[in-house]
């Protein structure tokens, strides 16, 4: 039987200290970064809501979630607006913060090597890998969505 190359349109993400490895179909629009309103009693990964089309929508450090570096908004950075994976139709949405704009690669399994995963990575990664010459990690958005879900019903409490 033949090899079957799979081919995937992927983003390559930078944000502080670290680039991400995300599917091109998760990302619903990328925006320039304004200040966001702050929500009070969260943690500091959890940066304030924006308005985004008419839905108010958490923001997101990645970099701070997964305690690898300080990351604030400012000149150059951008807001990338990501498809929530969990089913909540109230909150199908949420948006992290970037350092600049994503990037459009293609991911094949040629050009894709895992570099480490399980135990020992930083919280919210599934694994790092090497893209041709990019290494990435690849977050666990799940569990971000998990966070953020009950860091937001922790504030509305």
């Amino acid at each position: 039987m033949a090899d079957i190359a799979y081919i995937i349109r992927g983003v390559l993400i930078q944000v502080a200290q670290a680039r991400l490895l995300l599917p091109n179909a998760t990302i619903a629009e990328v925006l320039s970064f304004a200040t966001p309103e702050p929500i009070d009693n969260t943690p500091d990964w959890l940066l304030g809501s924006i308005r985004w089309r008419g839905w108010q929508i958490p923001l997101v450090s990645f970099s701070r979630f997964a305690q690898i570096a300080e990351e604030d908004g400012g000149l150059g950075s951008k807001v990338i607006v990501l498809k929530a994976l969990g089913g909540d139709q109230r909150h199908p949405y949420f948006a992290m913060l970037t350092q600049g704009f994503p990037r459009l690669v293609t991911v094949t399994q040629t050009a894709l090597t895992t570099l480490e995963e399980g135990e020992g990575l930083p919280r919210g990664v599934l694994s790092k890998v090497r893209l041709n010459e990019n290494e990435a990690v690849v977050p666990d958005l799940a569990a971000l969505e998990t966070q953020l879900r009950a860091a937001m019903l922790a504030a509305a409490a």
